[in-house]
């Protein structure tokens, strides 16, 4: 394998014709990639819904969903099948396995369905199967307000939506807050008494009229000509002609009977931005399209066309937008383009300090370079750049530099003992090829399992893996065969840059070199990689392309050679210290040889390890934060729910929600508000999180941009929604709820129970127990359950035997109750206002859409008009909305959020109660840290205080996870009736799945190491030894934790403890790969105390390029080389703390113990093997007796011990020449008088 790097280098202008090639299509590549938030979650599920107009939840439940249900069932694949019945439709939700086959799965489902449509009562319509898709949420929120008719609003809206629609990269912009229009057909009661006219011969006159009749064809001598009827309504008024009955010589017409005008349907909601009532447009992105790119195309389509409106309407109507996803997006991108070259410039000073520039060039070439081959392999899968994808860049700038870096320190020191650059490079390639293939693997290793990741975790952290393996493989390529050929043909240009250095020194001074060469050399390298990353850095070049590459690389290689010339010319030559012969042992040669050089160190060196790891393991599960599913980020956008119970009409509704709007508006750090009451509102990213059950309205704001207010602490998205949640419960008669928008997997209410069963009445105990139990549990706040609604439906009653003496029948009894209602359907047509078919709806004046009128109203029976009080009556009943259903059972479900700030105190194993930690100065129990709380809970209170201020108590954070565990506590005494069914669901569902994935996935990548290591060091022992490592960096993971008082993530901190898995084993691959070479040609020891000397710098090196690389990312610090600043703990930047400061200190304190560990477990070995061959020789010398042969070589041994090795003594006297002497002459030269040679003994 190592041939491939010869290959490489014979051919030296081919390597480099494909580095150019793999900068150019890199940065084409990243170029074109579409920039995204968050991943695109392809959620695995379906969606089957069957409108049934009329039918009420319990027959939707009998007659459709259980059909349903039983054909459905059988799906392969089927994670979870859960089903809703509700009044006029029934819908099954299908969740499937990761990896479905989508295409085969729908026509299975098509399939079950037709089997199910055969036990479908009469009556319904067509079935639909949808995708269920949560990323399909608005990128931009277009919104239209002014005082303007509410029709030409309305056309505006449409006209908008046309124009975006057409756009390639939007999928669509949906209106929100409008009504569609519609005929509405008014009859008077009374007038069609007096005619004598029915409903049912009104909806068959207008059916009848209104249709295009295709009439055939007919054939002629001039041709064949196709006959047609139109008769389609094409305006209002066309209806108004209809005849309906003939009365005598007078034909009666539908205007005779009816008001007939062009309305709008019925307002089932309310809608208005910052107070204003609002039309808005919510624009959808395509997938696969930059979101930057479509949220400005969105803004310049929409200026063009209201640019083209008429002045008058152009000041009436307001265009503006808001919720713009693009400028969260862009400044996501621009804070983590921001970090990965923060973090490149760390490595790079930290290389160059340690290596030189000439090394730390090629070094930091490894870098860009192994990210634009990532990003060809990105575009290649089809993959977008999201935040996962640029986090995953951060964590690889340290680990993708640890090849180059041991390639080039080796290369280096040949260098120094005389080698040519070509044959350095080349030799330290080949020397090293097997440690840096190896150690990528291992590092792999970790990331692969990790493609395996099940459920929407797995899905949303599915990237991080995906870009690490293919960065990390680039830098695998650009270590083994790039930097070989740069190096080599650096080390040419080198002697021409160090002859040029030379003739610089001659003419300049160096300090003036230094003055006023360098910095503007260093200045040219940072504006030309400026102008590379941003067109517009030095001069405009629009958008970026061929001009800007050039421009900017011209300027940066320019830069670079000025760099290497004026670095020579000023740099210091100190005079050379005298180097003795031999080996030199250095301050940590000495301390490695204290712990490996006698057999009792090793055994404490690894006892204090074991402890030191024992201890911060004990002590961390005392002292820790807690465990949660995901990461907190500040929100920037939130919803408020505004609750209330009971038969409200629309305008109660929105006064409701109009109180609510007043008070966030209100809020200074608000910048934005939504307000809908009733049906309607915008579709938002809440991580599939449905709105409560008894939400009558919601207003969705935005808060001001954090960039925006960073050196506004008070104006924090968290602070915001703090101060809003108590303002706002202090309206009564309504709760409200505010739920931060969705960044990330985890839901905002992750304590959710589930109760299952087929018992209604049980279940309904169950709930109403558990509800109430979640409510008296401490820390436990927006309870949330979804049994029915309190609130009163009128159920009409129909006497059959009575209705049928009059010739009655139950569909004659609710065409006539539709007419109170939203009227009877009669038909749909086309208008020019609309591309849409409208209904024509016949319906009674408003004064008559009361109940009380369906005591006068009357049918047409064979007796005459009959009142329909003769075989009707009404009553109130409990209203039943819907009827949910899992796993072909009843189920309800419970839900709560957990309040922060709480404690568990504990004396041992007896808690004594609960804390809640409030300001300095409002505190009654004051921890001996300082730390102040109050009792929220106890038996004992008093106990509990002087405990806790002794320092004898131990806290537990009061966590999601700890409240269920406390609950399942609960359930398991009994409290709720038999036969009912409970699951934990939601995010402890996830969380469970996550954990157990990630535990084995790190079991899996350690025995994938496992198989490497012993393929390479053929050594069970080396093998486990450099395992051992990942344990230490566990212990180095939860030392951060406790430092940087973090809780441990299960998504962060997990993945970050599997990522380390695979970094920290490097160092020990390095350290037992050099020592197996060293002992072949010395002794075990010294080989031990050799390789910790010589392998200290490129072990330290790669742990410092990691950490530099992720530091910044840990203490939240972002810089911008664009615009100038600096921003620390952003909302992006909090999303990735807790995996980065896994990374830091895990690699830190591993490395820091391996260097001590390791060598001690090696010389272990050792000292173990010698005393147990020691010991097999010495028994075997007692059993045969002192004449025996191996008593003998015993004996031998020991006397060759005691003999003095020879010392040869060259004396320094300066030796005298001897004299030359012709051919001819046979004198015998005497002897010099130095240089004679003695042997002592």
């Amino acid at each position: 394998m190592t041939g491939i790097v010869d290959w490489a280098a014979s051919r030296a202008r081919m390597v480099l014709a494909f580095v150019l090639l793999s900068l150019l299509a890199g940065g084409f590549a990243y170029s074109s990639l579409p920039k995204e938030g968050e991943p695109d979650i392809e959620i695995p599920a379906l969606f089957v819904s069957v409108p049934f107009p009329g039918i009420s939840a319990t027959d939707a439940e009998t007659l459709l969903v259980k059909p349903m249900e039983t054909e459905l069932a059988d799906l392969d694949g089927l994670k979870e099948m859960s089903a809703t019945a509700a009044e006029g439709y029934a819908g099954v939700a299908l969740e499937f396995e990761f990896g479905w086959d989508k295409t085969k799965i729908m026509a299975d489902v098509r399939d079950a369905m037709s089997k199910a449509e055969g036990n479908f009562p009469a009556g319904f319509e067509s079935y639909s199967v949808n995708e269920i898709n949560f990323s399909e949420f608005p990128i931009l929120i277009v919104n239209l307000t002014g005082d303007v008719p509410e029709r030409t609003m309305y056309r505006v809206a449409k006209d908008l939506q046309d124009k975006l629609e057409a756009l390639d990269s939007v999928l669509e912009a949906g209106i929100a807050g409008n009504r569609d229009e519609m005929v509405e057909v008014i009859i008077d009661p009374l007038r069609l008494e007096s005619y004598n006219v029915t409903a049912g011969e009104l909806i068959n006159v207008v059916t009848n009229n209104n249709m295009l009749v295709a009439a055939g064809e007919v054939d002629t001598e001039q041709g064949s000509f196709a006959v047609k009827i139109p008769s389609s309504f094409d305006e209002p008024r066309d209806i108004y002609s209809l005849p309906v009955k003939i009365n005598g010589q007078r034909v009666v017409t539908l205007g005779d009977l009816a008001e007939i005008r062009l309305t709008f349907e019925d307002r089932l909601g309310t809608a208005r931005f910052n107070g204003v009532n609002t039309v808005a447009l919510q624009v959808v992105k395509r997938k696969g399209y930059n979101i930057l790119d479509t949220t400005k195309l969105v803004r310049q389509v929409i200026d063009e066309a209201s640019g083209e409106w008429p002045a008058d309407l152009q000041a009436a109507v307001e265009v503006g937008t808001s919720n713009d996803q693009g400028r969260i997006v862009g400044s996501m991108v621009s804070q983590l383009e921001g970090s990965v070259l923060t973090a490149i410039a760390l490595v790079m000073i930290v290389v160059l300090a340690a290596l030189g520039s000439r090394a730390a060039l090629l070094v930091g070439f490894a870098i860009p370079t192994s990210f634009l081959l990532c990003f060809v392999l990105l575009a290649i899968m089809g993959i977008t750049i999201s935040n996962i994808v640029m986090f995953g860049l951060i964590l690889a700038v340290g680990m993708l530099v640890d090849g180059a870096i041991v390639v080039v320190e080796y290369a280096d020191k040949r260098i120094k003992e005389g080698t040519g650059p070509m044959h350095a490079y080349v030799e330290a390639a080949k020397r090293m090829f097997w440690p840096v293939v190896s150690s990528t693997a291992t590092t792999l290793c970790a990331f692969l399992p990790m493609l395996f990741w099940p459920g929407i975790p797995g899905q949303f952290m599915g990237m991080l893996p995906v870009t690490l393996i293919f960065v990390l493989s680039a830098s695998l390529v650009v270590a083994l065969i790039y930097l070989p050929v740069l190096g080599g043909v650096s080390g040419r240009l080198s002697r021409t840059f160090s002859n040029l250095s030379e003739w610089l020194k001659r003419k300049l001074p160096w300090w003036i070199a230094r003055a006023a060469l360098v910095p503007p050399s260093i200045m040219l390298i940072f504006t030309g990689a400026m102008q590379l990353l941003n067109p517009n850095y030095v001069v405009a070049m629009g958008e970026g392309g061929l001009a800007n590459l050039l421009v900017g690389g011209v300027m940066f290689m320019t830069g670079a050679f000025a760099a290497s010339v004026t670095l020579g010319a000023a740099e210091i030559h100190w005079s050379r210290k005298r180097i003795k012969a031999g080996h030199k042992r250095t301050l940590f040669g000495y301390f490695i040889k204290a712990i490996a050089g006698n057999p009792v160190m090793p055994i404490v060196s690894a006892v204090v390890v074991i402890g030191f790891v024992m201890q911060v393991f004990s002590y961390f599960g005392e002292n820790n934060n807690g465990v949660e599913f995901f990461v907190e980020s500040e929100p920037e956008m939130a919803i408020a729910y505004v609750r209330a119970r009971g038969n409200l009409s629309i305008e109660e509704k929105d006064d409701l929600v109009k109180q609510a709007e007043d008070m966030i508006l209100a809020h200074p750090g608000v910048l934005n508000a939504f307000a809908f009451a009733g049906e309607g509102g915008l579709s938002n990213n809440t991580g599939g999180a449905q709105p409560p059950s008894d939400t009558v309205g919601q207003v969705q704001f935005e808060t001001i941009p954090w960039e925006d207010r960073a050196d506004r602490p008070d104006l924090d998205g968290d602070v915001v929604l703090d101060e809003l949640t108590a303002q706002l419960d202090q309206i009564p008669g309504i709760k409200i709820e505010i739920l931060a928008a969705s960044r990330g997997p985890a839901s905002a209410k992750p304590v959710h129970l589930r109760l299952k069963s087929d018992n209604w009445d049980n279940l309904l105990l169950a709930t109403q127990t558990a509800s109430a139990k979640f409510s008296d549990t401490l820390a436990l706040e927006l309870v949330e359950d979804t049994l029915p609604l309190p609130g009163i439906d009128w159920q009409i009653d129909v006497d059959v035997e009575k209705a049928g003496r009059y010739g009655a029948d139950v569909a004659t009894v609710g065409a006539m109750v539709q007419l109170v209602t939203r009227g009877i359907l009669l038909d749909t047509m086309r208008v020019d206002s609309s591309e849409e078919e409208i209904e024509i709806r016949v319906r009674l004046p408003e004064e008559d859409r009361v109940l009380s009128t369906l005591d006068t109203l009357k049918v047409r029976t064979q007796d005459g008009l009959v009142p329909l009080a003769n075989f009707i009556s009404r009553k109130p009943v409990a209203k039943l909305a819907t009827i949910d259903r899992v796993d072909q059972k009843r189920y309800f479900d419970v839900k709560a959020a957990v309040t922060d700030g709480y404690v568990k105190a504990m004396d041992g194993e007896a808690q004594l109660g609960f804390l809640q930690q409030v300001a300095a100065g409002e505190g009654t129990v004051i921890a001996p840290d300082g730390t102040q709380y109050v009792i929220a809970e106890a038996a004992d209170p008093d106990l509990l205080k002087s405990t806790v201020e002794a320092g004898d108590a131990t806290f537990v954070v009061v966590t999601p996870a700890e409240r269920i565990e406390a609950l399942t506590a609960w359930l398991g005494t009994n409290p709720i009736p038999e036969g009912i069914a409970w699951e934990w669901t939601g995010d402890q569902e996830d969380e469970a799945e996550s954990q157990a994935f990630l535990s084995q996935a790190f079991a899996g990548a350690l025995a994938l190491m496992f198989i490497i290591l012993l393929a390479q060091f053929n050594s069970i022992y080396n093998s486990v030894l450099v395992l051992l490592a990942v344990v230490l960096s566990t212990t180095g993971v939860l030392i951060g934790m406790l430092v940087m008082d973090q809780t441990f993530s299960i998504i962060m901190t997990g993945t970050g403890i599997v990522a380390l898995a695979g970094i920290v084993v490097n160092n020990n691959i390095v350290l037992i790969d050099t020592y197996q070479e060293y002992s072949q040609y010395m002794p075990r020891i010294e080989a031990i105390v050799r390789t910790a000397e010589s392998r200290i710098r490129p072990v330290l090196l790669t742990t410092v390029t990691t950490m530099a690389g992720l530091a910044p990312m840990m203490f939240g610090l972002s810089l911008d080389f664009m615009g100038g600043g600096y921003t620390v703990d952003s909302p992006t930047a909090l999303w990735w703390k807790q995996l980065a400061t896994a990374v830091v200190f895990g690699l830190g304190i591993a490395t820091v113990l391996t260097l001590v560990f390791t060598p001690a477990m090696l010389a272990m070995r050792v000292w173990f093997t010698t005393y147990v061959l020691w010991i097999a020789r010495a028994l075997q010398a007692l059993s045969l007796g002192r004449g025996s042969r191996a008593a003998q070589d015993m004996a031998l041994r020991s006397a060759a011990r005691k003999v003095k090795s020879p010392e040869l003594i060259w004396e320094d006297d300066e030796p005298e020449l001897f004299e030359v002497i012709s051919d001819n002459e046979e004198t015998t030269p005497e002897p010099p008088k130095g240089g004679k040679l003695a042997a002592a003994e």
